[in-house]
């Protein structure tokens, strides 16, 4: 059993860490609000942008001799995964569920005998994959959204992507990044970037009284020809989509980061409860036996 002094260092120690995660679930709090109305913002913006795609290309004419972005190579050897996590640690399962979704697809991919490529956005990621994956890791990218997502990181990215892919670096990118529910909840999101994936029915924005799958669907008519619109449509979607997952994962690592330190607050108070029962027991048993040492030295005299 431990003494006296070392219970009393220990309670001390927790007592030091749970004002440090405590002041840290503050911090995340008044980030995650900035952060979540960041997030909650481009949601709409994507969304249409998707859908303008997808009028657009209901016009089977408008993507014959296209944007490879649209029909990509025409191959699906080689695949760039963008990994999207944090620079720093403390937020729970955040940076570990990216990781085991991009693993699981790279192992994947490879049992199919595909090439894989990896993009990290985010420290954690490439710490996490490198052990396994090193030789399949291209670049990382570290600092992001430090102060805040901003566009030009995100056209950061994008740009790096776009040059890859036209230099014939791969024939498919997906993103891996947690999209932000609630504070408690991020939900593990892949979405494939290149080729286009149009999915026009997968979401209902907030104010919207129906999916997008439902209602009249608005009849456009491009000047100039929908081949031209595409050519400089497509990497700004591309783009839009990269600000978007930035921006979620942003949100929901300020919200794992919150939660994370929550719970070990909680777990230190508990601690420190449990330590400080064990320290009066303990002293209470020393002065108990010293009672008894004075009695029976006394009644030995």
């Amino acid at each position: 059993m431990a003494n006296l002094k070392e219970l009393k260092t220990r309670i001390s120690s927790v007592k030091s860490t749970q004002k440090i995660t405590s002041a840290m679930k503050m911090v995340a709090a008044s980030r995650l609000k900035r952060a979540q109305e960041a997030a909650e913002a481009a949601r709409p913006y994507a969304e249409r942008m998707e859908r303008m795609i997808s009028s657009i290309l209901e016009n089977t004419a408008a993507t014959e001799g296209g944007s490879k972005l649209l029909a990509g190579t025409g191959a699906e050897d080689t695949h760039l995964i963008v990994v999207v996590t944090s620079d720093r640690g403390l937020c729970g399962g955040f940076n570990s569920s990216i990781s085991r979704e991009a693993r699981n697809r790279i192992r994947d991919l490879q049992v199919a005998g595909k090439n894989v490529k990896l993009l990290c956005v985010g420290r954690k990621g490439r710490d996490q994959l490198k052990s396994e994956f090193n030789d399949n890791i291209l670049e990382t990218y570290e600092g992001i959204g430090r102060s805040g997502v901003t566009f030009d990181e995100a056209d950061e990215v994008a740009n790096q992507i776009i040059g890859m892919f036209d230099s014939g670096e791969f024939d498919v990118c997906t993103l891996v990044y947690n999209k932000f529910v609630s504070a408690i909840t991020q939900v593990v999101t892949p979405q494939q970037i290149i080729p286009v994936e149009i999915n026009v029915a997968k979401e209902t924005t907030k104010g919207d009284e129906a999916p997008a799958s439902e209602g009249p669907i608005a009849t456009y008519e491009y000047e100039p020809s929908e081949q031209e619109i595409l050519s400089e449509l497509l990497p700004e979607n591309l783009k839009i989509q990269v600000f978007r997952a930035l921006l979620e994962s942003s949100a929901s690592e300020h919200g794992a980061r919150m939660s994370a330190m929550d719970n070990a607050t909680r777990n230190a108070g508990d601690m420190i409860d449990g330590l400080t029962q064990t320290f009066n027991r303990t002293r209470q048993a020393k002065i108990t036996s010293e009672l008894i040492e004075i009695i029976s030295g006394a009644e030995a005299l």
